[in-house]
């Protein structure tokens, strides 16, 4: 265990809020980064604070300090209604490439879920759902865990090198993920592009625009109970990733992202999609990205990913 919390950076401990108010106790008083106090943990938070994959792919740069960032807010808050106990293991140190980052995270992430934690994961880009679905395929197998990417794009784009919109394509071509075991939530049709639309089409993933998510419609109704009812029975035996690209909420509520939308999710449909992640209990892996603090107002955007990482410990 020692060579592996090596290749992490430990928290800064200013990071850590602290109140001094044995009556108002919160959250940066309570969590632990020492070593000794992983084997208890239940819940295990991990950074990995780089832009790269963003920046290959010609978006705005900021998204490496968006882990930090999101953990001042996260620690600010009380333990109000959470029993679990979490401990941060710090973050992913970043290597010379985006590839060998990715290696180094997914050797960490793989530790921790072979050592029965559930983990929350901060991005940095979207690309972390690469290294944290490879961990997923390691550890549970190829055909045994399922993967929500909750997200106004597909992130299925093809070609090199990899980059923040490549992950899903990725781990679909390397045949680490089924396509019948993957959902693509709340994309935006004037943000996706037709071919890669056709390309999950013909593959089998389950789809479900932002349009359908909202629509009261029967056959959009139908459309979401078929792939509700196919979800239960998957989840309620197979392990579960949900990958919350927070580009899905709208800019109004989350400005600090890297490609920000006026369209999307409100941040209490993304909290109730959070809660519903946490009442899984074969969820191993919840993952925030693309947060980007360069263009964040009043930290708006790190304090909802803070609220949503307090609904996930408090299940």
């Amino acid at each position: 265990m020692n060579e592996l919390f090596q290749t992490a950076s430990r928290p800064e401990e200013s990071l850590f809020f602290r109140k001094n108010d044995r009556n108002d106790v919160r959250l940066g008083e309570i969590v632990s980064a020492r070593e000794e106090d992983y084997p208890a943990a239940d819940i295990v938070i991990i950074g990995c604070p780089q832009d790269e994959g963003v920046i290959r792919n010609n978006g705005r740069e900021g998204a490496r300090l968006a882990p930090d960032a999101i953990r001042r807010e996260f620690y600010k808050l009380t333990p109000f209604g959470i029993k679990t106990k979490i401990f941060d293991f710090g973050n992913t140190i970043i290597k010379n490439t985006l590839e060998e980052t990715h290696e180094a995270h997914c050797r960490i992430v793989t530790q921790i879920l072979r050592d029965e934690k559930r983990i929350i994961s901060l991005g940095g880009g979207n690309d972390l759902s690469y290294p944290d679905g490879c961990a997923m395929s390691e550890v549970f197998g190829k055909s045994n865990w399922i993967a929500i990417n909750i997200d106004a794009h597909f992130d299925v784009r093809a070609g090199e090198p990899r980059n923040s919109g490549t992950p899903y394509r990725q781990l679909l071509e390397e045949k680490l993920l089924k396509p019948d075991y993957f959902y693509e939530i709340g994309f935006q049709p004037q943000l996706a592009s037709p071919v890669y639309y056709r390309y999950l089409q013909n593959l089998g993933v389950n789809l479900i625009s932002l349009d359908q998510l909202r629509s009261r419609e029967t056959a959009d109704l139908e459309i979401r109970e078929l792939i509700r009812q196919k979800f239960i029975s998957h989840s309620s035996s197979l392990s579960t990733f949900f990958g919350f690209d927070i580009d899905a909420v709208r800019s109004s509520e989350a400005p600090g992202v890297s490609a920000p939308n006026p369209f999307g999710l409100r941040a209490g449909e993304f909290l109730t999609l959070v809660q519903f992640a946490a009442k899984l209990t074969n969820t191993k892996i919840i993952e925030f990205t693309e947060v980007n603090p360069n263009f964040d107002i009043d930290n708006r955007t790190a304090k909802l990913v803070a609220v949503g990482m307090h609904k996930f410990c408090a299940g």
